[in-house]
């Protein structure tokens, strides 16, 4: 039986109430580099401060009390004892990941007063679940970003705007939408080129991400249009913003092939309120508001009201 514990491919070690070693297997020698002469009659706590007192007596009492068996995993924790990985599949691994198995040894007088500690090494599983994690999150976020800008394609935005929309009819939180284009972009392209249009963007994207806050949802909405939810702001903060990022562009300098290119935006805005009746009407009271800039000599922002629509209907 004492050959079969030494041989076998996990760590075994069994302990008694006062927490002191009285086995100690080769797998434990070979991974933890401490000899079994040297761990028996231990306290395990002295041998590895790296193992969290509290939450281990608390998994050993109940193996000794209830006579139940007690686990724990790689995902709910690491490890118990910080041994180093030396798999060379899994080498990217820092240290070994471990399943752990406590289980009650009953003696001749029918009472646990030992508990068994099975440590499982579960590294290139581990790895392989968090490796596989990574490539189906990143897949996700290249599914809902722009590749172009690195914002959120219109697609997953409006799936956001959506989201807002149903948060303030259920809360009633307010939120600012805010719309704006390049102006005269066509006229960039035709100048410049389509790779210059394209690092223009990119610039402005830059500039965005750089004015608004990390609560803040922001698109490509198509083309040299963008669309940002101001979260949990009003009417007066949006256009603080918003003005705050047109001068930011008109500042801009954008270089390339040796040449200096600058533009404008003209900006639209909405704020959320009762006479909103969807996500879609929000989304048209911004883009009216922004075709009211643009009509009204561009490079300026332009908020929603009921007195744009008579505007826009007389110019029409």
């Amino acid at each position: 039986m004492m050959g079969v514990l030494h041989s076998i491919n996990a760590g075994i070690v069994v302990i008694d109430r006062d927490y002191k070693i009285t086995l100690w297997n080769d797998f434990m020698v070979s991974r933890s580099g401490k000899r079994a002469d040297a761990a028996m009659g231990k306290v395990i706590f002295d041998l590895f401060d790296e193992i969290p007192v509290n939450w281990f007596r608390r998994k050993v009492e109940s193996v000794f009390t209830l006579g139940n068996r007690a686990f724990t995993t790689w995902e709910q924790r690491p490890y118990l004892m910080k041994f180093k990985n030396f798999r060379p599949i899994t080498g990217v691994a820092e240290f070994m990941y471990q399943n752990v198995t406590f289980i009650p040894l009953l003696g001749v007088d029918g009472n646990v007063n030992h508990a068994g500690i099975i440590i499982y090494d579960v590294t290139e599983m581990a790895v392989g679940k968090q490796a596989l994690e990574g490539a189906n999150n990143e897949l996700e976020r290249l599914s809902r970003t722009d590749r172009l800008t690195d914002l959120y394609n219109r697609g997953y935005w409006e799936e956001c705007l959506a989201q807002e929309f149903a948060r303030y009819k259920r809360t009633g939180q307010k939120a600012t939408l805010v719309m704006f284009d390049i102006d005269h972009f066509k006229r960039i392209n035709d100048t410049y080129g389509h790779q210059a249009g394209d690092e223009v963007i990119r610039q402005v994207s830059r500039t965005l991400r750089r004015t608004i806050r990390k609560v803040d949802i922001a698109g490509r909405y198509g083309g040299e249009e963008f669309a940002v939810i101001l979260v949990d702001t009003s009417e007066e903060n949006a256009l603080i913003l918003a003005e705050r990022l047109r001068k930011r562009i008109e500042e801009l300098s954008v270089s390339h092939d040796k040449q200096k290119i600058q533009f404008t935006i003209s900006l639209g805005l909405s704020m959320l309120e009762e006479s909103v009746t969807g996500y879609t009407n929000w989304l048209e009271r911004a883009d009216q508001s922004l075709y009211h800039s643009k009509e009204n000599g561009r490079n300026q922002s332009t908020v929603f009201s009921p007195q744009l629509i008579k505007e826009l209907k007389s110019a029409g």
